[in-house]
């Protein structure tokens, strides 16, 4: 049970879903919340007393723990909101622990476990980009950010490809009673208030956001400091794409990859990274991303999730089509029939590798 629990949990603190039956959207009702953290019990009957509950929302209650025919309540110690706590749960003698720290702190930190980082204030936003532009620039990622057992919080806020974020996917219930997203996010109602509330603040909040996300981090990160460095980093959604495919290949137990687009190329001779208009992968997800070591290469897709192992004279040919967007511009640098070749094996597999062709025809995914 921790197992399953753990996926929504991450859905909770990360804004990013779906997880299985408690994905924003997928709740039988059209009002109502598919994950909730309660940071004291003493709302819990108000809680369950409101619309804001269905019987698939899942609460995490400290201390308490159990369901009967409604939502699944599972009980937790500690916190999940302030830096430099510890969250803990248990079913039966399985017990999972989470630590939660602040970003600034996290590159000093030996990772011992699962942990969770927050931006706790602008001054752990600095270090946030920071730590993105040094990547973009020289390919050099921090460590923790790709350690399998490591997730940021809040990724909407921070530049991060998530749809769905909203109080349909999460909302946190604070110690004095404030309805937000998340501990960090501007407050959306207090206990006692509807879902017509609720959702009215929610509507108003999200349809004045300059660059999505300001409601999962508006207590903490004041928009006029967030919104234009965003603004600035069309790439940050690529960024934290890549971050997923390196825990990936981690998690496989093999060395951390190099990015394609993040200080430089596998292939000499394409256009760089910071060149946004010759390269057709510098922003978005909707290209997969090209991760190589000394021995091999990986595509990854952050649409899909799926993960391709290459020969590095492929993965030359599948970067050179993904820098130049099309085969006849790629021409220029590899030879045209292996491009087309290899175009039509990732269409097969409902792979897109360029921005100017269509995938083969009656191509599906496997």
């Amino acid at each position: 049970m921790v197992d399953g629990i753990k996926g929504r949990l991450a859905a909770w603190a990360t804004g990013r879903g779906p997880v299985g039956d408690t994905a924003a959207g997928e709740l039988d009702s059209p009002i109502g919340t598919a994950l909730m953290v309660l940071e004291s019990p003493d709302h819990l009957t108000q809680v369950l007393d409101s619309d804001l509950v269905t019987p698939g929302t899942t609460l995490f209650v400290p201390g308490q723990g159990g369901s009967a025919d409604g939502p699944l309540i599972v009980g937790y110690e500690g916190s999940l909101s302030a830096p430099g706590t510890e969250f803990s749960m248990s079913s039966g003698t399985d017990t999972f622990y989470l630590q939660v720290q602040s970003y600034g702190i996290s590159e000093y930190m030996s990772v011992i476990g699962p942990t969770l980082i927050r931006i706790a204030d602008v001054a752990d936003f600095a270090v946030f980009l920071a730590d993105a532009d040094r990547a973009r620039l020289d390919g050099d990622f921090v460590d923790f950010l790709g350690h399998p057992v490591i997730q940021l919080a809040d990724l909407a806020g921070l530049g991060a490809a998530v749809t769905g974020d909203g109080p349909r996917r999460r909302l946190y219930v604070g110690a004095d009673g404030r309805l937000s997203l998340s501990p960090g996010g501007c407050r959306l109602g207090s206990v006692g208030d509807d879902w017509a509330t609720l959702q009215a603040e929610w509507s108003r909040v999200a349809g004045a956001d300059a660059h999505p996300g300001s409601a999962c981090l508006g207590d903490v990160l004041p928009e006029q400091v967030r919104v234009p460095v965003l603004a600035s980093r069309p790439w940050l959604s690529r960024y934290f794409a890549a971050l997923d495919g390196i825990r990936r290949i981690r998690v496989m137990g093999l060395p951390v990859p190099r990015v394609s687009g993040f200080g430089g190329r596998l292939m000499a001779g394409l256009p760089d990274p910071s060149d946004t208009m010759q390269s057709s992968d510098a922003t978005g997800t909707d290209l997969p991303l090209l991760l190589w070591t000394d021995e091999e290469a990986y595509l990854y897709s952050a649409v899909t999730h799926r993960t391709f192992r290459l020969a590095l004279p492929a993965a030359e040919l599948v970067e050179t089509l993904m820098v130049c967007g099309s085969v006849e511009a790629a021409a220029s640098f590899a030879d045209r029939d292996a491009l087309r070749q290899v175009t039509a094996c990732f269409g097969e597999a409902g792979v897109r590798l360029t921005t100017a062709e269509p995938l083969a025809a009656g191509a599906s995914v496997r």
